[in-house]
């Protein structure tokens, strides 16, 4: 019987320890979208007024990665 709820509590713990696995996943990726965001607007603004071209790609791509993430997260 003793057993039977030791497995039942190392279950518990089990779940519980996903769960906050996935909070904890979640909430890294959310910084780590605002971190994006925070670095692709300033630098997107900046370059789009003084240069063109080839150089906005990564703004962009930074803008693209961190909405992706937010979408994916929400």
């Amino acid at each position: 019987m003793l057993e039977i709820i030791f497995s039942i509590l190392a279950l518990w713990l089990f779940i519980k320890a996903i769960g906050l696995a996935l909070k904890i996943t979640w909430g890294a990726a959310k910084i780590v979208a605002t971190i994006l965001l925070a670095i692709a607007i300033p630098t997107f603004i900046l370059l789009a007024i003084f240069t063109g071209g080839f150089i906005l790609l990564l703004p962009v791509a930074l803008l693209a990665g961190a909405v992706g993430l937010l979408k994916v997260c929400s």
